[in-house]
């Protein structure tokens, strides 16, 4: 028997869980998806959310309200009478009266594996502060921030030169898969749930907070490690971007830099110890505080993403050219 199911997301990322549990053959009592934004270059343009256009392709319900603060959104909701919500990324506070109103609860695809890396980027500060795996979990939400329960998990590893998009698409897939699965097993009355203490005692993960990301935060500081360097870059990519500013056959321009892979001993040439934001050969390898990074894809003002190779054809940097 299908579950009545209100389904809750908004961005690209959480495309994917819509479509899997609509194509399980679920019930939706409805989608709720933030408020068309503008857009465009002049952003007179509203557009529709990602989530929003999809449960509209697929004939679905939506609504858009711009927060849970009016009562009467909270009643409108617990209306539906869902068996049980689904939330990904859905990017609004939810309170305590709306979390308990489905008969089943909330269930969470979040991007980490809790408890680390709870609150807003947990796959661009995963990548940022090098973490080797990360993975994907459902879990009931409740009250406090990302510290229900957890259900299920899925594990992935995290490349060396692996930007926050390759990862968020991956995730996304892995989301789709996890979401159907716990919907079949609340169905059958075998969903469990772990606590989230029980999981850092038996795994060591403590909680640490994924504060959003600012763009404050994107300019390349080269006087770091390589390894911050390049988890800053790759974290940061493709939004909002981690920047750094360089002379390319004229006037200074900010270029951001978005892949790049920090660079073992043995591949660092004999000047490796060449001030921070030194270009050190023909191939974009770039010294920091310590070690060095190969920038491996960047984007001029205006400009569309290229690989670094593409780009030095047409603007060689030459050594000891200085970044930032």
């Amino acid at each position: 028997m299908a579950l009545a199911v209100v389904y809750m997301g908004t961005p690209a990322f959480s495309v994917p869980t819509l479509a899997a549990v609509a194509a399980a053959g679920h019930s939706f009592r409805a989608v709720y998806t933030q408020p068309p934004r503008k857009a465009g270059r002049r952003g007179l343009k509203l557009t529709p959310s990602p989530v929003h256009l999809e449960a509209e392709r697929l004939g679905l319900p939506v609504r858009t309200p711009l927060d849970f603060k009016d009562p009467a959104e909270i009643e409108a909701f617990a209306a539906l009478q869902a068996d049980v919500a689904v939330v990904v990324a859905y990017g609004l506070l939810l309170p305590k009266r709306l979390l308990d109103a489905p008969r089943f609860g909330c269930l969470n695809g979040h991007g980490s594996l809790l408890p680390r890396w709870r609150g807003a980027a947990p796959i661009q500060r995963a990548i940022e502060a090098g973490d080797a795996v990360t993975g994907m979990m459902v879990m009931r939400m409740e009250a406090g921030l990302d510290t229900g329960p957890v259900a299920l998990t899925a594990e992935t590893p995290i490349g060396p030169s692996e930007t926050a998009g390759d990862l968020q698409e991956r995730l996304s897939r892995l989301s789709a898969t996890l979401m159907v699965e716990a919907l079949e097993k609340l169905e059958a009355g075998t969903l469990a749930f772990e606590e989230q203490a029980a999981i850092e005692a038996r795994t060591g993960r403590r909680a640490v907070y994924a504060r959003k990301i600012d763009k404050a935060e994107a300019e390349i500081d080269w006087s770091a490690a390589a390894g911050a360097v390049a988890g800053r870059i790759n974290g940061f990519s493709p939004m909002p971007g981690a920047f750094t500013t360089v002379a390319l056959g004229g006037a200074p321009e900010r270029v951001k830099v978005l892949r790049a892979v920090a660079l073992a001993g043995a591949e660092l040439s004999g000047d490796a110890c060449e001030a921070p934001g030194t270009v050190l050969d023909d191939g974009l390898a770039v010294a920091c505080g310590s070690g060095a990074v190969r920038l491996l894809e960047l984007q001029r003002p205006g400009g569309r993403p290229m690989r670094a190779a593409d780009l030095l054809r047409g603007t060689p940097v030459a050594r000891g050219v200085r970044l930032g």
